[in-house]
């Protein structure tokens, strides 16, 4: 049974930078899809970047040249780096793990990134 866990959210002003981890259990991170959604209050979750098993990294329109997806695949970890962080962009950040050939998702209990002055 794998898990995922995210750390790193927290309140940073506009403009401020903030680093998500989303470390992995009983699951290899590079042979799955690993992604990072998003709920802001009142909305639907979103998807906001993914990297796939090859390393490869895929945005939201409104998050690209901002955040970049990373993954160390000695510390099993996936990372979101978040730059120029603006009021839109709060919301409980969810680290999900996708293997789409065997139906196997694992869903994060997320971290909440607040941006505000």
């Amino acid at each position: 049974q794998g898990q995922v866990a995210e750390s790193g959210g927290g309140l940073v002003q506009p403009g401020g930078s903030l680093t998500l981890s989303c470390a992995a259990s009983g699951i290899i991170v590079s042979s799955y899809v690993m992604e990072w959604y998003r709920q802001a209050p009142g909305k639907q979750r979103e998807l906001v970047a993914a990297i796939f098993s090859g390393g490869k990294p895929d945005y939201q329109d409104s998050v690209k040249g901002r955040f970049t997806i990373s993954r160390d695949n000695v510390k099993n970890t996936v990372y979101l780096r978040m730059n120029s962080l603006k009021p839109e962009d709060t919301g409980v950040y969810y680290c999900h793990a996708m293997d789409y050939s065997r139906s196997i998702y694992y869903w994060g209990q997320g971290t909440q990134v607040t941006v505000s002055s």
